[in-house]
């Protein structure tokens, strides 16, 4: 075969991709990664991040069934997006089952994050060829970022919306026309309505023409960029006058982020967070792409006068976000919040392209340093400090490192790992001849793939835990399968078991309205009403002293409530009882501790109640008591029962009951009672590991 043959041959496929137009193959992009993202969030089989999986999840419900964004039928209060939950209002609204909608709402995920190629394709082109743009796109949703997309959070929303604004920005550095100016500031108001964290977008348009006129060393063209500093001043003195009118604060507008500006922040632990946010995005994103815009940012000259606005953009909203992220995390989160950055990584992509379509200059008075600043950086990372299970829902970039940590590399010893690692690439990125410079981009993908799968296994162990944590009932939705999806069903929380047993069941089960307390609080500070019981009745009041109304109920087992059970996860120890009517105590139990141990004496009073036996089976410690103890129980001052409780095993009393004024109390005596220890001062009288009433 001739060589002419050969290089026809060879170049028969290139002709063949050039054929196809780009926006078949954005299209399928976009298709094919919609199919993986919803693949791989399958199998993110519960919510795991709480409690904002649950708050979305609520308002996209409430709004599927009455178009309005409540959760627990309360006003979420600021903060909360709106414009998530809507997107993934249909699921809840084309299914009845929770678990079908919620798989649902996933597949209305991976749409969303897989759409982010379109604009980043976009914003590529500005400064790229064609087949640069699409390799752009391909990078942009192949962040291990985008497993996001097996989690109802607004990131799946944010992040498309996120790079449509950079690059309507771009257009209007490009040209700042009013009406490029007006759809940027139009698409920073939805970022805004779908996280609060897109109000970052203004500083940046205040301060990117400044950076731009920087680069193209022409200050005095700052006069060309008026229209986007007139229109955003326009717009927020009548956003300051609305509040006003309304008689709210400015820092309303900040929604759930307002308690960062009545915050007090340290300098040195906020530039120490800042420094360490750098140095894992540097790390998540393979060090490459960063060093590569230092570079470009250190030669505008040598660079075309498109490509400068972008440059702009990315080095201005950078900046800003991490910025913004590292000082609240040095407060509030206490971790790196790449969760909250990872926006910015399709910039550093196409930064990395855009220097290999430029040819790679390596001029080595400044390659040598941006390369050596961005090899350096991950060995500043305190990987003991930020690998945790924290990093599992928001540092995703540490993941891979944990792993490197099991096979054996200790953790005050990873940063030795790091940088070893980030010098070889760098090494690449400055030794690579210009016609394999290509490869560069092409290892980039290979990294965010291999780095993805610890990501996912992860997400997947802990939505496994999570649910386990709540539910073991092989069908999440098992409250909705006994009672129907539209009955009333009251959550009850007695502060014993695990919260998860409250919020998994209340995510799967569209029964499960009212949540109440009767101990502590819930995390999460949502909505819930405290109760006590009334001492004559037994019913349970809310704050207002009214007794509450509900045909079911959702409790543990440990809660003595008067109904009829109708399902039980008996793993998890939780029932659903039938109470058609007011919430009422069976009984009440004083003198008993929550790990069921009493002291010298317990009285028991059951409600309601006309005779019958109480069954109650006792058990000692050998480890506490040296002899056997004997237990006395005594109705209306009488002495009913008596038995001898063995230092092993267990006793067993049978208690006659009979009614007193419409009760039956029964009053326990144990003797001898004993203090654990130190640590525990409590004097113990026995074990009662039943409390069984029999009419």
């Amino acid at each position: 075969m001739s060589s002419v043959t050969v290089q026809r041959a060879r170049a028969r496929p290139l002709e063949l991709a050039r054929a196809v137009a780009a926006w078949a193959w954005l299209a399928g992009l976009v298709a094919l990664s919609t199919v993986v993202r919803y693949g791989l969030g399958r199998r993110t089989i519960a919510p795991w991040i709480f409690v904002d999986e649950l708050i979305y999840s609520e308002l996209a419900k409430s709004f599927a069934e009455r178009g309005e964004l409540l959760v627990r039928d309360s006003q979420p209060g600021a903060g909360f997006g709106v414009v998530y939950p809507v997107l993934i209002s249909p699921a809840y609204l084309l299914f009845d089952s929770v678990p079908s909608a919620y798989a649902a709402a996933k597949a209305i995920n991976a749409l969303l994050m897989s759409l982010a190629a379109v604009p980043a394709y976009l914003l590529a082109r500005r400064v790229l060829s064609v087949p640069g743009a699409l390799a752009a796109a391909v990078l942009s949703v192949a962040l291990p970022s985008l497993l996001y997309a097996g989690t109802l959070m607004t990131e799946n929303a944010f992040y498309p919306l996120f790079l449509t604004a950079v690059l309507l920005l771009v257009l209007a550095l490009e040209r700042p026309t009013p009406l490029r100016t007006a759809a940027f500031l139009g698409v920073v108001a939805v970022c805004y309505l779908t996280r609060v964290q897109g109000i970052v977008l203004l500083p940046v348009l205040l301060t990117a023409p400044v950076v731009l006129v920087a680069l193209q060393r022409a200050p005095r063209r700052l006069w060309e960029y008026r229209w986007l500093y007139a229109l955003p001043a326009a717009g927020l003195v009548a956003l300051l006058a609305l509040q006003a009118a309304r008689g709210r604060s400015p820092f309303a507008l900040l929604g759930a982020y307002r308690a960062a500006t009545d915050a007090s922040y340290n300098v040195r632990e906020a530039a120490d967070w800042l420094l360490w946010h750098v140095a894992e995005l540097d790390l998540s994103l393979g060090v490459v792409p960063v060093a590569a815009l230092l570079l470009l940012l250190a030669i505008p000259s040598r660079l075309r006068d498109g490509d400068l606005p972008f440059l702009a953009a990315a080095a201005t909203l950078t900046a800003w976000i991490v910025v913004m992220v590292a000082v609240f995390a040095s407060r509030h989160s206490l971790r790196v919040e790449e969760r909250n950055m990872f926006y910015v990584a399709p910039l550093f992509a196409i930064a990395l392209l855009l220097w290999v379509e430029r040819g790679a200059p390596r001029p080595p008075l400044v390659a040598v340093p941006a390369a050596l600043i961005a090899a350096v950086l991950p060995a500043l990372v305190p990987f003991e400090r930020l690998i945790g299970v924290s990093a599992v829902s928001d540092t995703f970039g540490l993941l891979a490192w944990w792993d490197v940590h099991h096979w054996g590399v200790a953790l005050d010893r990873l940063w030795v790992a790091a940088l070893l690692a980030s010098l070889a690439a760098v090494a690449l990125f400055l030794l690579v001849p210009v016609r394999a410079a290509p490869l560069l981009p092409a290892l980039l993908l290979a990294f965010l793939v291999v780095t993805s799968e610890p990501v996912e296994e992860r997400i997947r162990a802990a939505s496994i835990g999570e649910l386990f944590q709540g539910i073991t009932r092989p069908e999440r939705d098992w409250v909705d399968l006994e009672v129907g999806g539209d009955a009333d069903v009251a959550a009850l929380w007695s502060g014993r078991l695990d919260h998860r047993t409250i919020f998994e069941n209340e995510f799967f089960s569209r029964s499960v309205g009212g949540v109440y307390t009767l101990g502590s609080p819930l995390p999460g500070a949502l909505v819930e009403t405290p109760l006590r019981p009334d001492d004559e009745t037994g019913e349970l009041l809310d704050p207002a002293g009214a007794p509450v109304r509900a045909r079911y109920a959702l409790v543990d087992e440990t809660v003595p409530l008067a109904g009829t059970p109708v399902a039980r996860d008996e793993r998890k120890g939780m029932r659903v009882l039938r109470v058609d009517g007011e919430l009422r105590l069976a009984y009440d139990v004083v003198g008993l501790y929550d790990d069921g141990w009493s002291g010298r004496s317990l009285t028991y009073r059951r409600y309601d109640c006309t005779g019958g036996t109480l069954v109650a089976r006792l058990e000692s410690d050998p480890k506490l008591f040296s002899t056997s103890q004997t237990a006395i129980a005594r109705v209306a001052g009488e002495t009913v029962a008596r038995t001898r409780i063995p230092q092993l095993g267990t006793a067993t009393m049978r208690v006659p009951l009979r009614s007193e004024d419409g009760d039956c109390i029964v009053r326990f005596t144990v003797t001898p009672t004993a203090v654990p220890g130190p640590e525990d001062r409590r004097a113990l009288g026995t074990h009662f590991r039943v409390l069984d009433y029999r009419p």
